[in-house]
């Protein structure tokens, strides 16, 4: 039997029996269009998390104290201090610095008039906008003296500004209280919305020896070393990033006196939590596309039982067909292509279902970043149609052979 002829008459089945069919090739649908749709969202999810982490400042290398080791935590006690951070500011001591800038943070109950909320108060370094990429909406930034003064002024986050100046009044120069302390907004930082550590637009700004000193002084140790949460450094240049890992390093490991002793800090760059994201989304998008595959395997059992349906109604069919001349291997490729044609338009509609879901998840994406699409790829879409004709074959492959070895004079006689 010619190959067109075979899908001729397949085509004509499915037309004759059109909502048998649709509802043969549900299960085909579902499982395309979920598989397409996943992975053009994983790759849309991929795109948000790099520009998130891509704005958090650029060449931007993280410094924390301690480890994910609790047992090497309490050999070598996890520090960074006001002098840490001085030594690697200094260019001497880290020439592949560009600017560094540490944070001591703690929440912090904050009022203004009769309004409170509870914000995260962090203590930085005047150089906070550089490093960390972050824009003045309103007023300024403190500067050093602030810093060397530890004067009480503070730059609030769009959020806390909203809370506490609610009815759109001015807060430049307003003075709220933090633990009772009272401040004088200066500033008011641009909208930026939530990062993965923490929501900026959350967080009150003051200087960062303010926080050391007067806000939260039991920050202070018996050595009057005072410590910082966390370091940010900004390399020169991408480049650069390699050579600062290794200068701070040392550095540090010279200034805590571990000759042989692990570190007892941690430093992560963009690209570190960039991987770390990416093979956390591929994992969930492998997993989920393996549930949607459960969808192929019911689409194909679908498949399966209504060939085997429609072997018995057209028993006689094939009887006759025999008795005209047919081989076995024409009445076998004759329902082995029916059941591809009918798996095969099942995947191509849930191509157009995994573009319909992308669109809808773009939009939702939109609301987060501009950028992060979720397009379908090419690959995606010949992946899906190979997937389709092979599960068509795979589950066509046992009633093809059956109606193939039926006895003609039994077919036949079949009422």
């Amino acid at each position: 039997m010619n190959i067109f002829e075979a899908i001729r008459i397949a085509l004509n089945s499915l037309l004759a029996n059109k909502l048998r069919a649709i509802l043969t090739m549900l299960g085909i649908i579902i499982g395309v269009g979920a598989v397409i749709a996943l992975l053009a969202l994983g790759g849309a999810i991929q795109t948000l998390v790099t520009s998130e982490l891509q704005g958090l400042g650029s060449n931007l290398v993280f410094l924390f104290p301690g480890t994910n080791d609790p047992e090497n935590d309490r050999r070598v006690p996890p520090r960074l201090t006001n002098e840490d951070v001085a030594a690697i500011a200094d260019p001497l001591n880290v020439p592949a610095v560009a600017a560094v800038c540490a944070e001591y943070s703690r929440r912090a109950l904050t009022t203004y008039g009769g309004l409170s909320y509870n914000a995260l108060i962090a203590g930085v370094s005047p150089t906070y906008p550089q490093v960390r990429n972050a824009q003045v909406a309103q007023g300024i930034f403190f500067d050093t003296r602030a810093v060397e003064l530890r004067s009480r002024e503070a730059v609030l986050g769009h959020r806390v500004a909203q809370r506490l100046f609610p009815n759109g009044e001015d807060p430049l120069g307003k003075r709220i209280r933090i633990n009772g302390i009272g401040f004088q907004v200066i500033g008011v930082m641009a909208e930026r919305g939530g990062s993965f550590a923490s929501n900026e637009d959350d967080q009150i700004f003051v200087p960062i020896t303010t926080a050391q000193e007067r806000l939260f002084p039991p920050g202070q140790n018996t050595t009057r070393r005072v410590e910082v949460s966390v370091v940010y450094l900004q390399a020169r240049d991408e480049n650069s990033i390699e050579p600062l890992i290794d200068q701070v390093t040392a550095v540090l490991r010279q200034r805590n006196g571990l000759t042989y002793q692990d570190n007892n800090f941690t430093i992560i760059t963009q690209q570190d939590l960039v991987s770390s994201f990416a093979t956390i989304t591929g994992a969930i998008t492998i997993f989920l596309g393996a549930i949607a595959a459960i969808s192929l395997v019911v689409g194909g059992i679908g498949i399966m039982n209504i060939m085997l349906v429609s072997v018995t109604e057209r028993t006689r069919e094939i009887g006759l067909r025999k008795a005209v001349g047919a081989r076995r291997n024409d009445i076998r490729l004759q329902f082995l292509v029916e059941a591809t044609v009918l798996s095969l338009l099942g995947g191509l509609l849930g191509i157009g279902l995994g573009y319909v879901v992308s669109a809808i998840g773009t939009a939702l994406l939109a609301n987060f970043s501009p950028n992060a699409r979720a397009e379908v790829s090419l690959n995606a879409i010949l992946l899906a149609t190979l997937t389709s004709i092979a599960v068509g074959i795979f589950f066509g492959l046992y009633p093809a052979d059956r109606a193939a070895r039926l006895d003609p004079i039994a077919a036949l006689r079949y009422e």
